[in-house]
């Protein structure tokens, strides 16, 4: 409504436009109306798609695998048609073609998902799962001078599917110690006695935080995309032929043909081959894809790097160097997205407990945002250092003049210091064990 009703058009005089207060405040509500919708459905629509499949059926649960390097495969092709024809078509048609034709593609979206209804596997609310984790710290808080049995079975046992006892944590088992007084009043108030699947529920969530952390240096690699690279693409020759000239952010178009290219190859040629030598269901630990596409994520640092030395080296004004040689870089992203974001999502559903699914799917997108950050915060420490005493930095305006190349240098370290925190981590990690049938 923004692009297409005249009163909430910005009035434009040649390439200046100039929005009120009030079109501005509906542009705003549009875009913070996308973050909400987005925050609702991004957690929740891959657990969902993946609770589809019955994890106590073995062929069932060798799908629910794939499911995932084929759900995020879909996702790109989303984006590819977004980045290409919906460009295209804002920037030659018009705003409000480019706004309504996803408008109606999410209508009909909408209409095949509630067609459905009737026929999905629903999952037992199990009520906030933030509520449960701050009744185990509490109830553990209140039975701090209560001794834990060394008989486990003593602890209050329940559960929708319930979770193996272990040893790490003790100090939250207090809050499934029952009590001589909860005993004989019969108290159930969950503040003051949890069950042990409650309790090994917050200790997964503890167990995944380390995990989940390692995520970020990679997350700030996966948004050079958006920013270095532009950048970088900025300082190329960006023609194609006499007349055509390809933006430098349009370059981020390799980064997602390389996943719609490596998703299928992996789930149909890798997984096959590695399970000869693995002997594991599914060719690879979720760890251990993880784990591959940091390397990968460090050595596309490295080509990065390597690409800006070879163009700083060049004579930029007599033979400018394509832009094109940037697609190894995105084509590596590409890659190590398949095996890092595809093995977190899966790890992170696999390994939530049950009824905080949704919640950790939510914690391992957060890398994402905290990667961004990251970033933004080693672009400012690196000018701020680098600049003193009247320097150019190493990323100045004019990066002709710069060492971007030794931001990427950085980059790649933070990435394979990484690698080797996470190599302890993963050794460290101990899977959940789950027992009964969800429902």
């Amino acid at each position: 409504m923004s692009s297409a009703v005249p009163g909430l058009r910005p009035s434009c005089n040649g390439d200046s436009c100039h929005a009120t207060s009030s079109q501005t405040a509906v542009c705003f509500v549009a875009l913070y109306l996308i973050a909400l919708g987005t925050g609702g459905i991004k957690p929740c629509v891959s657990s969902f798609g993946a609770d589809q499949f019955d994890e106590n059926d073995e062929s069932e649960k060798k799908k629910k695998s794939s499911f995932f390097n084929w759900f995020y495969f879909s996702i790109n092709i989303g984006a590819l048609v977004a980045s290409s024809v919906l460009v295209w078509i804002q920037m030659n048609v018009g705003w409000d073609w480019g706004f309504g034709i996803p408008t109606v593609a999410m209508a009909i979206a909408i209409v095949f998902f509630f067609a459905g209804s009737r026929m999905y596997r629903v999952q037992k609310p199990g009520g906030s799962p933030l509520t449960r984790i701050f009744q185990v710290i509490v109830a553990s808080l209140r039975k701090l001078n209560i001794q834990v049995p060394a008989d486990k079975s003593l602890l209050s046992i329940q559960g929708s599917r319930r979770l193996e006892h272990t040893d790490e944590f003790k100090f939250f088992d207090r809050a499934a110690v029952e009590t001589t007084d909860e005993d004989l009043k019969g108290l159930s108030n969950p503040w003051r006695l949890c069950t042990v699947t409650q309790v090994e529920e917050l200790k997964s969530i503890i167990r995944l935080l380390p995990v989940w952390a390692s995520g970020i240096i990679f997350s700030a690699v996966y948004s050079q995309m958006s920013t270095m690279f532009v950048l970088q693409g900025n300082t190329m020759d960006q023609h194609i032929g006499p007349k055509f000239k390809i933006p430098s952010a349009s370059l981020s178009l390799f980064d997602t043909l390389s996943v719609l290219f490596w998703a299928p190859i992996y789930d149909r040629l890798i997984v096959p081959a590695a399970r000869n030598f693995t002997g594991h269901q599914h060719g690879f630990t979720q760890l251990q894809r993880m784990g591959i596409g940091l390397v990968i994520s460090t050595l596309a640092m490295v080509v990065a790097g390597a690409l800006e030395v070879v163009r700083l080296q060049m004579d930029l004004e007599t033979i400018p160097m394509s832009i094109f040689w940037q697609v190894p870089q995105y084509f590596l992203v590409g890659c190590a997205e398949v095996f890092t974001f595809i093995g977190q999502m899966e790890f992170f559903y696999d390994q939530a407990p049950d009824a905080m699914r949704s919640l950790c799917s939510a914690l391992s997108l957060t890398t994402v945002a905290l990667g961004n950050y990251l970033s933004t915060l080693l672009v400012t420490v690196v000018t701020d250092v680098t600049t003193k005493g009247g320097k150019l930095g190493w990323i100045p305006d004019n990066l002709n003049r710069g060492h971007l190349d030794y931001f990427y240098w950085l980059l790649a370290i933070l990435s394979l210091v990484n690698f080797f925190v996470y190599l302890w981590i993963a050794k460290w990690y101990t899977y959940k064990n789950a027992t009964g049938r969800a429902h």
